[in-house]
């Protein structure tokens, strides 16, 4: 059996703890791999060698760091069917959904090579006699990321790249689920140029999320996963003294407006729900049909779709819908809650429990599951599922809609279908949601815009990529210079306001 490692100032170590956790083939069930959970004396030692390296990466210029970034685009364009290939076998999504992580991370590499003009301050001439002001953005040090199994590559990416590309070093701690691929773009980036040192790959499990936490060295932590584990990471982080950004559970609402084009509708809350199994933190999990007649229309053209959906392993080619969920423990909570919403009195219109697929009796398939009648008081409401299950709730009009949403306690991304645009603009100006589609299912922002929810979906001040990536990973430091001309008449001691 194949034994992981950690990769740590440019080299792959193996793991001293002597603790290790199964990385699992989610077609089959097999353990194909084991990868080493860190301790802090493991942890003590990636940061010391980041420590080290930093200074004189920050002391490279923006342009040169900005060229490492060109040439890491250029790699993983390069590698990106054998990276696919590599996040497909650990985490379970089809060839092309694992290509499209890699390349959602690949589009903020390239927003990073853009860092010089980031990274320009300010400067006043003359705010005072002789008397000039500017600003400038400084790399905070050594910086921390824990990131989740459903994006091993664009996630990671995602802070990594603004990190380093400010000047900074970063360790990264994966989900101990599917670590292969941020290993592989560990060395990538080192191919592209990168000093040993400044990404680190430390695989762990609690105990090294505590040791970054906990780590005085480390100035900065962000994190994507689920909200209890947010709110402990930023409570302790902040704590610590550290900037903390994290991002958690989701519910993401989408209305269905009487005008609406309902196949497109349609066809969008298929791709947008179970794509990648539903283990998406922006996956449309609840529809909200306006209207009975919405509601019936949307219903019987969403069966026929569900129906017809190919669940498979990626080996079975790119026709595959989507695949297993990511391990057994993930499996047996969706069907927790599918037997729960069942309990609760939902309408399980489309029922996936049964599901088998012939030869991948052990994989950790989930099948396609539609509920209509759904309350707000079921768990399958309340609760995140991060599976194939799509719930609707009959909402009498747009403002019953609307308040649905807003209620929720999570506020990552929402969306609207609707043909008429005084809706749509209603829609985006009150909802309070992070990020909001208007006949788009799934409203990620491209790299040049930032990532973030709102309510218990986030916690911090600064989002994900774009600009916020930026100001998220440098201080700002604010200088005031007197260049005083002719004779120096001497000291002055009293405090004299700029003229």
């Amino acid at each position: 059996m194949q034994e992981l490692t950690h990769y740590i100032n440019g080299a792959h170590v193996k793991g001293t703890s002597g603790r290790f956790s199964d990385v699992y083939n989610p077609a089959t069930g097999e353990v194909q791999a084991k990868v080493p959970l860190a301790n802090a004396a493991e942890m003590d030692i990636a940061v010391a060698a980041a420590e080290a390296a930093q200074p004189a990466w920050a002391a490279v210029n923006p342009q040169r760091r900005a060229r490492v970034m060109m040439k890491f685009v250029g790699l993983l364009n390069d590698n990106m069917d054998k990276l696919a290939e590599a996040l497909s076998r650990e985490h379970g999504k089809t060839l092309p959904d694992a290509a499209g992580d890699v390349q959602r991370g690949l589009e903020v590499v390239e927003y990073c090579i853009g860092a010089p003009e980031l990274l320009k301050g300010e400067f006043t001439d003359s705010a005072g006699p002789g008397i000039d002001m500017y600003s400038m953005k400084q790399a905070l040090g050594v910086c921390a990321g824990i990131t989740p199994f459903n994006f091993p590559a664009m996630i990671p990416m995602w802070m990594f790249a603004p990190a380093i590309a400010c000047g900074n070093a970063f360790i990264l701690k994966p989900s101990e689920r599917d670590p292969s691929v941020p290993l592989m773009l560990a060395e990538l980036m080192e191919e592209a140029g990168l000093p040993k040192g400044i990404l680190q790959v430390v695989n762990g499990d609690k105990e090294s999320v505590d040791a970054i936490l906990d780590h005085p060295v480390i100035q900065s932590v962000g994190f994507v996963g689920s909200t209890p584990i947010a709110e402990y990471i930023y409570g302790r982080g902040c704590s610590n003294g550290k900037r903390v950004q994290c991002f958690g559970g989701a519910k993401n609402h989408m209305i269905i407006m009487p005008d609406a084009d309902l196949d497109q509708a349609a066809d969008a809350l298929i791709g947008a729900g179970y794509g990648a199994a539903g283990e998406r933190c922006m996956a449309i999990s609840v529809a909200l049909p306006v209207g009975d007649e919405t509601a019936d229309r949307l219903i019987a053209k969403l069966i026929p779709r569900i129906e017809a959906l190919k669940v498979g392993p990626y080996t079975s080619g790119n026709d595959v819908d989507y695949g297993p969920v990511v391990t057994a423990a993930a499996k047996a909570n969706i069907l927790k809650l599918v037997e729960s919403g069942i309990e609760q009195g939902a309408t399980l219109v489309v029922d996936g429990r049964n599901f088998s697929l012939q030869g991948y009796e052990d994989g950790f398939f989930v099948g396609p599951h539609l509920f209509d009648n759904v309350t707000p008081d079921m768990d399958i409401y309340k609760k995140e599922i991060f599976g194939p299950v799509l719930s609707t709730i009959r909402a009498g009009s747009y403002e019953e809609a609307l308040g649905l949403a807003m209620s929720h306690e999570y506020g990552n991304g929402t969306a609207i279908y609707t043909r008429d645009g005084d809706t749509a603009r209603d829609f985006a100006n009150r909802v309070n949601v992070g990020m909001i589609g208007i006949n788009v299912p799934i409203p990620v922002p491209l790299a040049y815009h930032t990532f973030g929810g709102w309510k218990k979906s986030a916690f911090g001040d600064l989002n994900q990529h774009g600009p916020d990536a930026f100001k998220f990973y440098t201080r700002t430091k604010t200088i005031t210079s007197r260049w005083p001309s002719g004779i120096k008449d001497g000291g002055e001691f009293n405090f004299k306001p700029m003229e």
